[in-house]
C-alpha cells in the first residue's frame, strides 16, 4: 500500500469517528509517518483509532478529540501486540514446519479451523472484487474506491492472521468490525435509500427461519 492510501485511510477513519470534518494539522502527518516508517500495518492504526473513541465515548468528557495525538498511545499498544504475535509466529516454526503442539493450542482458541477462517477471507475480498468490478461497469464512484480499499485491507489482514501465533479471533473481529463501518458508510453515501431499504427487508426475510438460533447483537448486527 502506497504513502496515500496509507494516509488517506487514517484520515477517513479518524474523521468518520471524531464526527466533525477537521483537516489534520503538521503533527498529525508527522504521526502517521512515523507509524508507516515503523511499518506498522494499516489495519492496526484503524484498530487502535476505533478503540481509541470507543474509550473516549465509553468516558464522555467536556473537551473533544482534535488531533490524532489522542490515539497514538492505543495504536502503538496494539502494534506492540500485533510485533508480538508476528514473533510467535516465527518461534513456532521448527526446520520450516510449525509445531503440532502449538498448532493445536491455536486451533482450541479459535471458533474455527485457521484454514477455514482464511478460506472465509479469501472468498470475501474475491467477493469484493468481483461488486466492484460489476459495478464499475455501470459507475465508477466512491462506493467502487471503498470496496478496492476494502479488498486490500482485508488481504493485509489475512496475510497477519495466516502469520501470526497465536491468532487473535478477537483482534480479527475488531479490524473486520473497522472494515464494515467504512463499508456502511460508503454504501450509505452511495446508495439510494429505498434501494438500502429493499435489501433490509430481503434480508430480515431470509434470516427469519434462523432468528430464534441467533443472539440478538448478532441478528441485528447482520443487516443493521
Amino acid at each position: 500500500m502506497n504513502y496515500f492510501n496509507y494516509f488517506t485511510e487514517i484520515e477517513d477513519t479518524f474523521v468518520r469517528r471524531r464526527g466533525k470534518h477537521l483537516l489534520l494539522g503538521t503533527m498529525d502527518w508527522a504521526l502517521m509517518t512515523a507509524w508507516k516508517e515503523m511499518g506498522v500495518p494499516l489495519h492496526v492504526v484503524l484498530n487502535g483509532i476505533e478503540r481509541a473513541f470507543d474509550s473516549f465515548a465509553a468516558k464522555p468528557r467536556k473537551r473533544s478529540v482534535k488531533t490524532l495525538m489522542y490515539c497514538q498511545e492505543e495504536v502503538e499498544a496494539q502494534y506492540a501486540e500485533w510485533l508480538e504475535s508476528q514473533l510467535g509466529a516465527q518461534n513456532g516454526i521448527v526446520d520450516g514446519e510449525q509445531e503440532t503442539g502449538a498448532d493445536y493450542v491455536e486451533e482450541e482458541n479459535l471458533p474455527f479451523p485457521r484454514a477455514t477462517i482464511l478460506e472465509h477471507m479469501q472468498s470475501a475480498r474475491a467477493a469484493l472484487l468481483q461488486i466492484c468490478e460489476e459495478r464499475r461497469r455501470m459507475r465508477d464512484d466512491e462506493l467502487c474506491d471503498a470496496l478496492t480499499r476494502a479488498a486490500a485491507r482485508l488481504g493485509e489482514m489475512e496475510k497477519d492472521f495466516a502469520r501470526a501465533a497465536p491468532p487473535s479471533a478477537e483482534k480479527l473481529e475488531e479490524a473486520l468490525t473497522t472494515l464494515e463501518k467504512m463499508l456502511d458508510d460508503a454504501l450509505s453515501a452511495n446508495i439510494p435509500q429505498k434501494e438500502l431499504a429493499t435489501a433490509r427487508s430481503e434480508t430480515e426475510a431470509q434470516l427469519e427461519p434462523y432468528r430464534n438460533r441467533m443472539e440478538q447483537p448478532t441478528y441485528e448486527q447482520t443487516f443493521g
